[in-house]
């Protein structure tokens, strides 16, 4: 899993007041969770762009003054009109701890539907993966070499390793649906 370091200045006060003094400087109030105990810190609002406006998954390092802390970003907060950065919630990773995260989906192959003339359709964007830091995936591997049209790749269809996808067996990853050139191919060639 790709790993994104930003720094973090330990905050004294701890306030809305302290909370907007540090957005005004161009920081972002963070809290740091899971381990003995919360860390309240301040982030430059630019380092943390890397780690939120991607769609890969990412771990975080950061450096809290002499310490490195590896965690990734469990909630983000937006200003509803302005959508700035208000506010980042950290979860501390342990390499013994369990964490789910959202990992995006990476179609493989080409399917034989879609070069018929069929309409690739992705439903599901990202899985819920449960796993040890360790045996987090950067991305988990859908193969649609095998799809004709009319078919489905649901959740309970992909091999897994080391994690385990929470998301319902039942739902939708990727299905091949008939285009209208297609419909309308089949209706001329059925007239005949």
């Amino acid at each position: 899993m790709k790993t994104i370091a930003i720094s973090g200045s330990p905050r004294e006060n701890v306030g809305k007041r302290d909370a907007k003094e540090l957005r005004y400087e161009g920081k972002v109030p963070a809290v740091l969770y899971g381990g003995k105990e919360q860390a309240h810190f301040a982030v430059v609002s630019t380092d943390l762009k890397d780690a939120i406006y991607t769609p890969e998954a990412n771990f975080v390092e950061i450096s809290l003054g002499t310490q490195k802390i590896k965690a990734i970003i469990k909630e983000l907060q937006f200003h509803p009109l302005t959508d700035l950065l208000l506010h980042v919630d950290f979860l501390q990773l342990f390499d013994d701890k369990e964490i789910v995260m959202e990992i995006p989906i990476k179609l493989t192959g080409t399917s034989p539907g879609v070069k018929m003339g069929g309409k690739l359709v992705q439903k599901l964007r990202k899985l819920r993966v449960k796993a040890l830091p360790k045996d987090m995936p950067q991305t988990v591997e859908a193969s649609i070499s095998k799809m004709e049209v009319g078919s489905l790749f649901r959740v309970r269809d992909l091999a897994q390793g080391d994690f385990v996808v929470t998301n319902t067996p039942e739902d939708t990853i990727v299905s091949v649906g008939m285009s209208r050139a297609l419909k309308q191919a089949e209706q001329v060639g059925g007239k005949k």
